[in-house]
This record gives C-alpha cells, sequence and structure tokens, in this order.
C-alpha cells in the first residue's frame, strides 16, 4: 500500500483551520488600514436561543468582509450579558453606551428590556437594533433610534382572524403573560377579531412568575366556560409549562382548539423536542414565511457544522428567525457603517457638575449617530429572509405560514397573506376561503373542525327559566300534580323549543325551570335574570325589544311579529235606508251618469238631422235622447236607430250597461242577504280623539306603545285572561269596558280563534320583533338555534304545533272575509267605460268629418268679410236643419206628408223622378222650378185605379201634367 506524505496533509490542514477561525472570528481581518468600529451585543447568553442568534451575527461578519477586503471599516463586537433581567439589560446597555462607546446595539433578547434600552440609545443617539422586541407598544414613535429587525406582534393578528372565519368559530380567549410582550399583542388582537364577528367574552392573564398550581387553577376556570378555542400568547418556557398541564387536565382532547402565535411557533418547533411536541398535538400555529432560496440552505447547512462545533451538547438545535433576522440586521449594520464614513467615532460628553455623580447624568453622546441613523434608514438589500429594508423604522409585514402540530414537529397546511388571505401556495389565482388550506388535525386525533364552543362540563343541563303567569296557557303553562309532586310544563312555545333543539346537529341537555311572575314582575325581570346567570336561557311568550337586546340576545323570531287592534264587528247595512246606493261607490256613480248622459248626446247627434223620432223642439229632442241612453239598463227603447254610427256606439254602450246592472244586482242581493260584519271602530285615531277605552295584557310592552300614541293613561284596562279580555269588550266602552284591545299578533290571533264571530284584527299592524329565545350577550348557541329556528318553521312541524295549540286553519273563518266590503268602484270597471268611451268619439269625429265635407257648399259663406261668429251661427243653422239628402229622410217626409208609402205601392221612390216642377202659388205665375230637389208646395191627388195593376207593367216614372192639373 503506497503511503501518503504527511507534510503536505498537515500544512493543507493548518491552512484551512487557520482560515475558518479567522473567518468565523468577530473581529475584522487585520487589513492594512481599516478601522474598528465598536458594536454591542447585549442577549440573554444563557438562553439556547441566544446562543443561537450570536452565532448568526459571528457568521454575519465573517461572510460579510470575506468578499468586501477593501471596506475601511470593521465591526467589532463587544458581547454583554442580560441575565434575563430588565435591570440587566439596561445595565449592559450602559456599559456599553458610556464605557465601550460603541456606535450601536444589537439586542436585547425581550420587549420587556427593549422597553427601557430604547430611551438609553435615543438619549445618547445611538442606534438599538432590536431582532427580538416584536411588542406593539414598542414602536419607532417613541424614539428614533430604535430600528425593530423583526415583524410586530400586530402583524400576525389578520392571520389569526383569518383562521377564525375559515372554520367559523365565533368565541375565542386569549391566553397571555402578564408583561410588556404579552399584553402588547392584545388591543390588535381583540380588534381584529371583533372585526369579524368574533367576540372575546375573557381575557386569561397568567404571571410569568406562575406556579403550576395556579396555572392549573386558571385552566380549570376556562374550562368551566363555553368558549373552546384559546390563543396562547406568551414566552417559551411559559408556555411549556401551560401545555404540559392542559394536557394533564384533559384540555387537549376532541373539541378544543390552541392557537400559538408566532414567538411560541417559533420557540417550540425550531429545536423541536419530542417531550414537549407530544403536549401540543394537534395545535395550530403561526410563523413567518421564508422564502426557500439556494442561499439559505447553504447558511444552514454551514451554521450547522458551526454550532455543533461550539456547542457540541445541542446537536438537536436549528437555525431560528431569530437567527436569521440577527443574520440579516448585522449585515445591514455593517453596510451603514461602512457607508456612514470613517470618522466621528468618538462620543461628546455630557456638561454636568462635578456633584452629579449617576452613570445616566454623565451619558455622552455619539457624534456619528445621526449620520448613521440616516443611512441605515435607507439600507436595502437582499438577505436572506427576503427583501430587506427599513419602513419608519420597521421591517415590512412578511407572509405567515399555518403549521399544525403533528407527530415531531409542524406540517405546514396553507399561508396567509395581507392581500391573498388564506392560500395554500402563494399565487394570485387562489382565494381566501376554507378551500385554500389544507385540512387540520386538531387534538383528539380528529380532522372534524371543532365548533369552538361547548356546553360547559360542570354544568351538565341548561338553566331555561320559563314564566309562571295566569292566562294564555295556550303559550305556556306551568301545572303542578300534587300527588306525584311533579310540575309539568306545556304550551307552545315549549313545543317550539324542544322541536329546535331536536333540529340541532349536537346533543343540547338542558331542564325548565318555572319562574314565578308575581303582580308588578315584568317580562323585563325575567330576562334580566339571563344577564345574572341565574338562568342561561328563557322560554317563552317573551317579546323582542330594544331595551331588553342591551344585555341580553335573542334568537330569531318563531312567532308573527306586529302589535294590532281587536275591535267588536257589528251588522248595519240591512237598517239602513241608504243601503241600495252601497253597492257602488261614488266615483263609479258618478262615471255611470256622465257615460249615460254623454252616450245619449252622441246618439242625437248622429240621427237627429235623419232620423223623425230625435227631432222636434229642443226639450223634445233632449228629452228623448236622454230617455233613449237610460232606457238602456232596462229594455230595448222604441225608438229606431237609422246611422250606422250610432248603432256600433250603442251595440257597445249596450255591453257596458249589461255587464254594469249585473253587478249592481250582485252586490246588492249579497248586502240585503248575507251578513255584512263590519268593525265598529277602524282607526286608531278616532279612539284617541273620542276618549274611546282601550285594553292590554298585564306586564306587556304594549302600554308604553299606546302612551306613544297618545292614549290618556286613564283609557287603558288592563286584563289578564282572553275571557277577561272578552268580558270587557262585553260591557262596552262607557259601562266599564273597552271599545278595542291592543296585544300582540299571536295573542290576538289566539283570541280570535276562540271568538271570530264577534271581533276583527284591524290594520294598521304596529310592527315590534316577534316571540324569541332569550340567551346570555354573545351566546354561541344563539346562532345555532336561530338556523334551527328556520328548519323548523320552513318544515310540517311548525305547523304541527300551531294546529295543536291554536287549532286548525278553517276551523273559525277568517276575520278579514267578513268585513271584506262589496261595493263595486270604478277600478273595476274603467276599461270598459274606456272602450265605450272611445267607440262614441269615434263615432263623433267621423259623423263630423262627412257632415263637413256634404255640407261644404252651404257652409262656405257668401260673404267672405263674415266673422266668426256668423260662420258659427251659419254652421248650426245647417247642422240642427234635416238631411233633405238623405233617401230615408226624404222617404220619411212624403209618408209624413201623403199617408202613402210609395214604395210599398210598386211606385218608384221620389228619387225616380226625373222632372220635379214646383208649383207656384200664383197660378198665372210662369216660374216654374225643375230642380231635382223637387218638394209639393201643395197635395197632389194621384187616382189609384190609374195606377197599373200586379200583372200590368208599371211606369217607370210617374208624370203629373200641370197643364191638366
Amino acid at each position: 500500500m503506497r503511503k501518503t506524505p504527511l507534510k503536505p496533509v498537515i500544512s493543507f490542514l493548518l491552512f484551512l483551520c487557520l482560515k475558518i477561525l479567522f473567518m468565523e472570528m468577530g473581529v475584522a481581518q487585520n487589513t492594512t488600514g481599516s478601522i474598528p468600529v465598536n458594536v454591542g451585543v447585549t442577549l440573554d447568553l444563557d438562553s439556547l436561543e441566544a446562543n443561537i442568534s450570536l452565532s448568526c451575527i459571528n457568521m454575519a461578519l465573517s461572510d460579510f468582509y470575506a468578499t468586501r477586503g477593501d471596506y475601511r471599516t470593521r465591526l467589532v463586537l463587544a458581547i454583554r450579558d442580560s441575565k434575563k433581567d430588565v435591570v440587566g439589560a439596561a445595565a449592559a446597555a450602559l456599559d456599553l453606551i458610556k464605557n465601550v462607546e460603541v456606535q450601536a446595539i444589537l439586542g436585547p433578547s425581550t420587549s420587556t428590556q427593549a422597553n427601557f434600552v430604547i430611551d438609553l440609545g435615543e438619549k445618547a443617539q445611538v442606534p438599538i437594533i432590536s431582532f427580538y422586541a416584536s411588542s406593539p407598544s414598542l414602536t419607532p414613535s417613541r424614539g428614533s433610534y430604535f430600528f425593530r429587525a423583526t415583524h410586530s406582534d400586530s402583524a400576525q393578528v389578520n392571520a389569526i382572524s383569518a383562521l377564525f372565519q375559515a372554520f367559523g368559530w365565533i368565541e375565542a380567549v386569549p391566553i397571555y403573560m402578564e408583561n410588556e410582550y404579552g399584553e402588547g399583542i392584545i388591543p390588535y388582537l381583540v380588534d381584529s377579531l371583533q372585526a369579524v364577528d368574533v367576540r372575546v367574552p375573557y381575557r386569561s392573564v397568567i404571571s410569568p412568575s406562575a406556579t403550576d398550581d395556579q396555572i392549573i387553577e386558571e385552566l380549570y376556570k376556562l374550562m368551566t366556560m363555553q368558549t373552546r378555542v384559546f390563543i396562547v400568547h406568551m414566552y417559551g418556557y411559559l408556555g411549556t409549562r401551560l401545555f404540559a398541564k392542559a394536557k394533564e387536565i384533559g384540555m387537549m382532547s376532541e373539541g378544543y382548539v390552541w392557537i400559538m402565535t408566532d414567538g411560541l411557533t417559533t420557540y417550540f418547533l425550531s429545536s423541536p423536542s419530542p417531550s414537549v411536541t407530544d403536549t401540543i398535538q394537534g395545535v395550530l400555529g403561526i410563523k413567518p414565511y421564508v422564502p426557500r432560496t439556494k442561499e439559505l440552505e447553504n447558511f444552514r447547512v454551514r451554521w450547522k457544522r458551526k454550532f455543533l462545533r461550539d456547542n457540541p451538547n445541542n446537536f438537536d438545535a436549528e437555525s431560528s428567525i431569530y437567527g436569521l433576522w440577527a443574520y440579516d440586521a448585522t449585515k445591514a449594520l455593517a453596510r451603514a457603517v461602512e457607508k456612514a464614513g470613517a470618522t466621528n467615532f468618538g462620543f461628546q460628553k455630557a456638561n454636568v457638575s462635578s456633584s452629579s455623580s449617576t452613570d445616566l447624568a454623565t451619558l455622552g453622546v455619539s457624534l456619528n449617530g445621526p449620520n448613521l441613523l440616516r443611512v441605515l434608514s435607507n439600507t436595502s438589500f437582499k438577505g436572506l429572509t427576503g427583501d430587506y429594508h427599513f419602513v419608519d423604522g420597521q421591517l415590512q409585514s412578511p407572509a405567515f405560514q399555518i403549521v399544525n402540530v403533528n407527530g415531531k414537529g409542524g406540517r405546514e397546511i396553507g399561508l396567509w397573506t395581507p392581500t391573498q388571505g388564506l392560500v395554500k401556495r402563494l399565487e394570485p389565482t387562489n382565494s381566501t376561503s376554507m378551500s385554500g388550506i389544507s385540512a387540520a388535525i386538531f387534538p383528539g386525533d380528529t380532522t372534524v373542525a371543532p365548533k369552538g364552543w361547548e356546553i360547559p362540563t360542570n354544568e351538565k343541563k341548561l338553566k331555561i327559566g320559563v314564566p309562571v303567569k295566569g292566562g294564555f296557557g295556550e303559550f305556556v303553562a306551568v301545572t303542578k300534580d300534587p300527588s306525584s309532586n311533579t310540575t309539568k310544563i306545556t304550551g307552545y312555545c315549549i313545543d317550539v323549543f324542544d322541536a329546535v333543539v331536536k333540529a340541532l346537529p349536537y346533543a343540547l341537555p338542558y331542564e325548565y325551570i318555572p319562574h314565578a311572575m308575581p303582580a308588578g314582575i315584568t317580562y323585563d325581570d325575567l330576562t334580566y335574570q339571563v344577564y345574572l346567570k341565574k338562568y342561561d336561557a328563557v322560554v317563552g311568550d317573551v317579546s323582542i325589544v330594544f331595551n331588553r337586546s342591551l344585555y341580553i340576545d335573542y334568537t330569531l323570531p318563531f312567532t308573527e311579529s306586529g302589535v294590532s287592534m281587536i275591535v267588536p264587528i257589528a251588522d248595519n247595512n240591512s237598517k239602513n235606508a241608504w243601503v241600495f246606493m252601497k253597492p257602488l261607490t261614488w266615483d263609479l256613480w258618478v262615471s255611470s251618469l256622465f257615460f249615460f248622459l254623454f252616450i245619449g248626446f252622441v246618439v242625437w247627434v248622429l240621427e237627429h238631422r235623419i232620423n223623425e223620432d230625435f227631432r222636434g223642439s229642443a226639450s223634445d229632442q233632449a228629452g228623448t235622447s236622454f230617455w233613449f241612453s237610460f232606457s238602456t239598463m232596462v229594455f230595448a227603447p222604441r225608438e229606431k236607430l237609422v246611422s250606422n254610427l250610432s248603432r256600433a256606439v250603442v251595440i257597445i254602450w249596450f255591453f257596458v250597461v249589461l255587464v254594469l246592472t249585473q253587478s249592481y244586482t250582485a252586490s246588492l242581493t249579497s248586502l240585503l242577504t248575507v251578513q255584512q260584519l263590519q268593525p265598529t271602530v277602524t282607526d286608531v285615531h278616532d279612539l284617541i280623539t273620542k276618549g274611546g277605552y282601550v285594553g292590554y295584557l298585564k306586564g306587556s310592552f304594549v302600554r308604553g306603545i299606546l302612551l306613544g300614541l297618545g292614549f290618556d293613561n286613564s283609557k287603558l284596562i288592563m286584563y289578564n285572561s282572553l275571557e277577561e279580555c272578552h268580558e270587557l269588550f262585553s260591557r262596552g266602552s262607557g259601562n266599564g269596558g273597552i271599545a278595542a284591545a291592543f296585544d300582540e299578533v299571536p295573542y290576538m290571533k289566539l283570541f280570535l280563534s276562540k271568538y271570530c264571530s264577534k271581533y276583527t284584527m284591524i290594520d294598521p299592524t304596529f310592527k315590534t320583533g316577534g316571540f324569541g329565545f332569550v340567551f346570555p350577550k354573545g351566546s354561541p348557541l344563539v346562532p345555532d338555534i336561530s338556523r334551527a329556528i328556520l328548519n323548523v318553521t320552513e318544515g310540517d312541524k311548525m305547523k304541527q304545533i300551531e294546529d295543536a295549540w291554536f287549532g286548525k286553519k278553517g276551523s273559525c273563518p277568517d276575520s278579514s272575509t267578513s268585513v271584506s266590503s262589496n261595493t263595486l268602484s270604478l277600478k273595476s270597471f274603467w276599461g270598459l267605460f274606456l272602450i265605450a268611451g272611445l267607440a262614441a268619439f269615434l263615432a263623433l269625429v267621423i259623423f263630423i268629418a262627412m257632415f263637413v265635407y256634404r255640407e261644404r257648399r252651404d257652409l262656405r259663406p257668401s260673404d267672405p268679410t263674415a266673422s266668426t261668429w256668423d260662420r258659427t251661427k251659419n254652421f248650426f243653422r245647417i247642422f240642427i236643419q234635416r238631411d233633405s239628402t238623405s233617401q230615408i229622410s226624404r222617404q220619411t217626409e212624403l209618408t209624413d206628408r201623403n199617408g202613402i208609402s210609395l214604395p210599398s205601392m210598386g211606385v218608384p221612390s221620389p228619387a225616380a223622378f226625373s222632372v220635379h216642377r214646383q208649383f207656384p202659388e200664383d197660378p198665372s205665375s210662369t216660374d216654374y222650378d225643375y230642380s231635382p230637389n223637387w218638394q209639393a208646395p201643395r197635395e197632389v191627388v194621384i187616382n189609384i185605379d190609374q195606377l197599373p195593376h200586379q200583372n200590368q207593367e208599371r211606369p217607370t216614372a210617374l208624370e203629373i201634367d200641370p197643364e191638366n192639373n
């Protein structure tokens, strides 16, 4: 076997060791011309996390200067132990600033420690760069020299709220430690939860120095509450004890939900211990999301190798997010120091008297502080945790990982970003929804998401208060059996609640507890017992009103809502002398009269020039026209119509009259033969004006409504039962009784079901909430019970319950039918009137157009200068004359004059005369008129014997010889 020379190997190994040692030293390489710059580090050096961070700081300096040999500045670390104490951290910072004159301080390890160190840095103008101080109360506004090189705890509260939305949880209890770190997040967390309608009924505060017994006592208190979703925000050492005790007493079982904030999640999962992870199985955690890069993976490998070499006993340690922030913060500071320049690294001493001996009084001010502050604020680069730059002294809010602890570590089930919400991966197409995250395994090894609340284990049944009162037992009735000494609770409200509970997707044990309501006790007093935690709920005829909702919660109503008025009904129509007027409303009476007159006028216009029945004196013509129109209601008129236009109008009008008379007859018959029950009171304001007495149920909020409407208190009378209300009605308003009763619709419908023939419900109905079940303010049962109410009311079960307690619908006629009006209005007939009116109007237009065209020569005045009044008189003079050109008019004239109808005898009509001769009154006159429009001035005698017989040929014209007379 060939032997390898030892000298070259030894030389190589020695060179490698020296190089590694040189790179991993916190002191800069001894480059010619480099200026050392003191930088302080204050951490809790006894903690594993602080040692991890310190190791990352050293690696950051080695990596940074390994590639920047030309830099003139080198950071020199001055490390101090804060000893897990606020005073220790302050003393360390004061020593670094006063004695070492550091240009900046990396640290301290907690928000509580940073609270005082920030003030020291502000006074000395020394930047404080903390990668642990995450409390939102430590804002850069407190001091311009404070840089938060981590993320504020307030950045994660929206991610926690998104989880509540995704899983449908509606209550949460935060468990936090009593210090700056624990209390800083609570205001932001509560606001974020309330923004998504999540209630915080209790806040559990645990002292940092709490004993195990004190922790167990607080956990037992939480077990007695309904909420089962807990948000834990505390240091790792306290969280370890909390989860161990929770598992011990059974609070890590099915039904519970535990959520850890990022600090606790990082503590448990950065270096997981089997003993610790066993106590947090199924817990959800929030931690900052760090993108995986080659640089990050390479760093983890190198850091692991270095840390194991320096700390061989901590072989399970892993670099955490705090270590990565420490690495990036150190590089940012090194860049800023170099860019700020290599001058003015000294301190200006404070001007104090020699008698002052306190360290704070003699604290100097860094000359390079303002310049370093400016450069550090503008520093930006790509770090291990992503884009690294400060905005107002803080790193930008990142995305968060949602992890689920299972087995030996955490499993990522989703991500949350400020822009996308909950997603499985960072893709723009994903949306914030339950489908955006993977399934989680909750405590008890179940994948079914707990509903977030349970009935407390120390109270096996809900205590349900039930009112005990007289009257209206159909809603709630409490009876006691003397023989068995048992109490039986029945009623409509009880059956509804039983059905609703059965419709819930889970079992809900409960028991009814009667609550006596003597004189003076109202439902306000009963519901207030829920606020006092005497009862877990109240079931009964409890109305949903505003003032009670201020201290209790209602479910959705399970009855109709509203307050209505009940009044007696009576039949008065048969005793009314003017009952025949009731079938039609006044507007229909007026419209009918107008159309009778209008149709009569139209018929006269169309007939008076050609029909002798419509001629004569003015009074005769008016009487005939209106007689013709009104007679169409009962019989066919004797007057014959000649014009086709008038016939068309009258046919349509006959149909209108037929419908109108038949409807009137039917309505009048109904009024006279069917009992018409009308309410004795129809308006609330009439009652108030007349001072009528009204009744209301004793103890009801309706009394306040009546007083608000304007009723006098002396006019209000209480009743306790349906029977008592009926008795008050029977007495009458003037004899110690009432004229009307006001109450909620369910009571009034129950009243009508018993006395439906005597009373009716009158509008208006004053809106109210109806009956609802009462629960404590913010009870998680309310939404589930409300959904179950909807389920029951939409099904057949509610109808069965109503029929069982109030009787089936139809057993009593609907009161609204009894009081419905049989009066006919114009709304039912305006279409018919419109058709008749349009037909008549169209006929008038056609007639006027034909008249003007036919008489256009006579209508044209002979005198072109004639006035409008003369023209109008001429128009009406011609309009009222008989139409001599009409065949019917001429035939009628001859018949009237001679008493013979020529065409009936076979004689041609006057129109057949070829020449007509007008004889003058004076026989000697030779003035003859051979006009075709011949009218005989005197009687013409015709010899009937000379006319042709039936079997003889008739002449084509009748000739008269005027000479032979």
